[in-house]
């Protein structure tokens, strides 16, 4: 019975959208086949070359411009030590590269689960009661831009603590994201999905979650995606200030230890995890997109 309503909802949209972008059947031609290989090897070399010119222009900038700045050879040879060894524990402030990463991804994972759990029901009740929209909305446009670091001491002054206030961070600028995203997926749903959810009288919850949730869940993961990136770059900048164990620290004490190397090292590694980050929350979008399947 569930399987024919959401055939019965979704039908007439498909239809449409089947009769204009579905093409021809039959065998793919020939030229259909010679364009496959050269776009795979496209997504592999022009990445690879773009990699090796930021390589040699900052070899050329470390050689010319600024002989402190370590090049990529130098950079690979002093961390090597951090690279082949990254969970080594020497004691509270003395640990491996993994471990640092390890601590700062509990943190964002704390951080973004709160505001995941709240920016969705939020935005849900935006998305579709007007009075909620009206209430909420100047509140989250004055709240939105403030910057991560100016919420730092409101949480170390309210918890006590370094964690709770990283929690706090990432929570209130992660969260407007989700809120907008998800507010703005209900009020996109057409107007001939409610109308057949009336015509099969559909309850409350049935139509919650056999309309409003799959035609809202990419929007919804549109927010999400941006707001883990949110988070990521948050708790790298909290974590210099508050101390303790992190990527952040790690970062801020080697530059406290004037090596470079190492600070660059934690540079690529952060930018490595954001990216995975990212690739796995759109890849999670993309399996809940009913669009898509």
């Amino acid at each position: 019975m569930e399987k024919v309503e959401m055939e019965v909802v979704f039908q007439a949209e498909e239809t449409v959208r089947g009769s204009e972008e579905k093409p021809a059947g039959g065998p793919a031609t020939a030229a259909e086949k010679r364009r496959v290989r050269p776009l795979r090897l496209d997504r592999l070399i022009l990445p690879l070359l773009v990699f090796v010119m930021v390589l040699g222009l900052w070899q050329a900038i470390s050689q010319s411009v600024a002989p402190m700045l370590p090049g990529p050879i130098q950079t690979v040879a002093k961390s090597w030590d951090l690279i082949r060894e990254p969970f080594f524990d020497r004691g509270p402030n003395d640990k491996g590269l993994g471990w640092q990463l390890l601590y700062s991804l509990r943190r964002v994972a704390v951080g973004f689960s709160m505001a995941a759990a709240a920016g969705i029901p939020i935005g849900f009740l935006i998305g579709a009661v007007p009075a909620f929209h009206r209430a909420l909305n100047p509140l989250i446009q004055i709240l939105r831009p403030i910057s991560p670091l100016a919420w730092l001491p409101i949480g170390l002054a309210t918890f006590k603590a370094a964690n709770p206030a990283a929690y706090f961070v990432i929570f209130i600028t992660a969260i407007w994201p989700i809120i907008l995203n998800t507010a703005f997926g209900v009020q996109k749903i057409p107007a001939d999905y409610l109308s057949v959810a009336r015509v099969l009288k559909l309850s409350p919850w049935r139509r919650f979650t056999k309309i409003l949730l799959p035609a809202t869940l990419p929007y919804t993961f549109t927010g999400l995606r941006i707001s883990v990136g949110i988070a990521w770059l948050v708790i790298v900048a909290a974590e210099m200030l508050t101390g303790g164990i992190g990527i952040g620290f790690f970062v801020w004490d080697e530059w406290n230890n004037l090596s470079l190397e190492h600070i660059i090292l934690a540079i690529f590694v952060i930018g490595i995890v954001g990216l995975i980050l990212d690739e796995a929350m759109g890849r999670l979008g993309r399996r809940f997109d009913y669009e898509m399947r």
